[in-house]
């Protein structure tokens, strides 16, 4: 399959060509088996492909399959060719994989939607631009893919396009993701300026060979991954551009999994592991990179604990989460960021899938603090989301555990590391311990807090009946249960040096083959130091978990205690610290007024549209005059004639 892999872009593009076409003729069944079975094939090719790269030689795991030339102008060439190698692989089998158990799961949940054609349609597309994006071999097709994930989240988000707050949230984010773009663009236009190529390995070479140490202090290098990194903060929802995704959680909930969880988020962390022979020269931006991505966790955890929407306390994890793969890539932890990426596409797509079966179940309510006791009516999806919060946690021996040690350990050792950062990031591991903690107490324990007779918002559709909560089909189900496997074992491809030999890094190295690695790790040191680190961080997570259990099980009256005691506080984090409100206020609104009273009012109204009716109203005013020449009368007529047969008369008599 290595030397057609590239046939795995097509089945969803014609899979969304297909239902989005005819899909309307076509029954719900056929409709699902059109959209999940071409992701299907596109997985399991994807699989193939990767065994078979498996079997090469390390130094040959890197295959381009070429189509044909794409754009040639002057010195400028884009060929439309695209890569498989150990990074393409990891993130392509990611991105089928669990795509298409976000589609099963779809099946259920979407069934009964008007628009259920449409829905797979937009997913299939998704999975196609997603695909572009990571197989691309330049950062020309990578934009492509880059560009049309971007029209799939409008789309997808704004699904529900007859509700106000479905149609705001996908404007948002399409309008912060085209920040964020242009960022992108003028960092390719600058890379051509430089280098005269966008393609990957000719441009890799030539970095290396131009800049055989990183650069010292501010230059080209830094200008250009800052302005890739402006990019990667607005699909990967980092600080400043982060604050679409949580609103984005109006769309419907198997949109949140795969677009907000699994896929779109994680493509600015792929595009700067891609990258990272540009960054590892460039001291400076890795600095602004970790930094941005430990405060954004930190900032994003802080908010988390005090949201009552389960979807909302997922999606502020996502950011959070996101935060720690922007701190590995940003020291250098290269695999480490892409280890944390594809453990968390399980355990975050599974959490998400789990509060879909719940809000199912409690017909469409989204309040947790309207929940609670549901562990008796929903077993399989308490089960499966257990596993996926003590692996989000880092609670050995799950996924989360081991990417999140090998991130916390670099940050502190490796080269461009630091003890600050070390601590906010054991900080953000204990908050997020203590919100998912607080997610599964308030969600499955305690007293019911809800009636069996009631219906929730109606946020996603409503196509069940009242009654008491129950288990949703096994086409919810079973993904869920796939995904709390793969959340339990899949960190164990990559154990730290201290438990054996980390087989997912080692496969990964030879992406990073021009990374500059002069820097090193800081010395020397032992693995009772790592043991005793990780020691302290999973009991930290242990204690939150503990504190969450007695203040949401045990004596739900503490956290009401707390949040009055500390009202200020808690009131700046239930408004999550008002970022939406400064924004409206130094941006949204100077914009709206000048728009409305300047460009609008002043402008086109004043200006053009004045101009325009002024010789309107002056070609009107002179016709009026004119016209009475026309009056009908033939003495009247006579009378002009002699007047203009005098003023004749007397032009020539006194020009002569």
């Amino acid at each position: 399959m290595l030397e057609t892999f590239w046939i795995l872009l097509l089945f969803p593009l014609v899979g969304a060509a297909i239902n989005g076409i005819f899909g309307k003729r076509f029954s719900p069944g056929l409709i699902a088996t059109i959209g999940c079975g071409s992701v299907f094939i596109s997985f399991a090719i994807a699989l193939l492909t990767f065994f078979e790269l498996l079997g090469l030689a390390p130094a040959d795991r890197a295959v381009t399959n070429h189509l044909f030339t794409w754009i040639e102008s002057g010195n400028f060439v884009a060929n439309a060719s695209f890569l498989f190698d150990p990074l393409s692989g990891v993130m392509i089998l990611v991105v089928t994989g669990v795509g298409f158990l976000i589609h099963l799961y779809s099946v259920e949940y979407m069934r009964g939607e008007t628009g259920y054609y449409r829905f797979f349609a937009y997913l299939n597309l998704f999975i196609f631009m997603m695909s572009t994006l990571v197989l691309a071999d330049n950062y020309l097709l990578m934009f492509v893919g880059w560009e049309g994930v971007g029209l799939c989240s409008y789309l997808l988000i704004g699904y529900y396009f007859e509700t106000r707050v479905a149609g705001d949230a996908a404007k948002k984010a399409f309008i912060v993701n085209r920040i964020g773009d242009f960022g992108f663009l003028l960092g390719m236009f600058l890379i051509f300026q430089t280098f005269g190529t966008l393609e990957y390995h000719s441009l890799f070479s030539t970095v290396a060979e131009r800049f055989p140490a990183p650069e010292i202090g501010f230059g080209v290098l830094s200008g250009i991954t800052l302005l890739l990194f402006l990019g990667a903060t607005g699909k990967s929802a980092q600080i400043p551009l982060y604050v679409w995704l949580p609103d984005a959680m109006a769309g419907p909930t198997p949109v949140s999994a795969l677009i907000h969880a699994a896929t779109m988020v994680t493509a600015g962390v792929y595009m700067i592991a891609r990258s990272a022979t540009l960054y590892s020269r460039a001291p400076e931006s890795m600095l602004i990179v970790a930094v941005i991505g430990i405060v954004t966790a930190l900032v994003a955890a802080l908010i988390a604990i005090a949201q009552r929407d389960i979807k909302k306390v997922l999606a502020y994890s996502t950011v959070s989460q996101l935060g720690y793969m922007f701190l590995a890539v940003g020291v250098g932890a290269w695999a480490s960021g892409i280890f944390h990426l594809y453990t968390h596409a399980f355990f975050k797509a599974l959490l998400f899938l789990g509060s879909g079966s719940v809000i199912l179940a409690m017909h469409h309510e989204q309040d947790m603090l309207k929940m609670g006791g549901l562990k008796k009516y929903l077993p399989i999806t308490w089960a499966t989301m257990g596993v996926a919060t003590l692996a989000i946690a880092g609670i050995p021996p799950f996924a989360g555990f081991f990417s999140k040690d090998e991130i916390l350990w670099n940050s502190l050792v490796s080269g461009h590391g630091h003890l600050l950062l070390w601590v906010a990031g054991v900080l953000v591991a204990a908050l997020t311990a203590f919100y998912m903690a607080r997610l599964m107490y308030l969600t499955f324990y305690g007293k019911e807090r809800f009636s069996h007779e009631s219906h929730g918002h109606h946020d996603d559709h409503d196509h069940h009946h009242s009654g008491p909560p129950k288990e949703p089909s096994l086409f919810v189900t079973l993904p869920l249960m796939i995904l709390g496997v793969l959340s339990a074992i899949a960190g164990l491809v990559g154990l730290p040096a201290w438990l054996g030999d980390n087989r997912f890094e080692h496969f990964l190295e030879p992406v990073f083959h021009y990374a500059y690695t002069g820097d090193g790790h800081q010395g020397e040191h032992s693995h009772s130091l790592e043991i005793g680190l990780t020691v302290v961080i999973v009991t930290l997570a242990l204690i939150s978990i503990f504190l969450a259990y007695r203040f949401f099980v045990k004596n739900p009256a503490i956290p009401e205690r707390i949040a009055e005691r500390f009202a200020g506080i808690h009131k700046l984090l239930w408004n999550k610290f008002y970022v939406d409100e400064v924004y409206d206020a130094l941006i949204v609104w100077p914009i709206e007024r000048i728009s409305r009273f300047v460009l609008w009012k002043g402008i086109d109204v004043g200006i053009i549209d004045g101009a325009v009716n002024g010789v309107a109203s002056l070609m009107q005013g002179w016709s009026n005059r004119v016209k009475r020449l026309q009056s009908g009368y033939a003495r009247a007529y006579a009378s002009w004639i002699l007047f203009g047969a005098v003023l004749i008369f007397l032009y020539y008599y006194l020009a002569n």
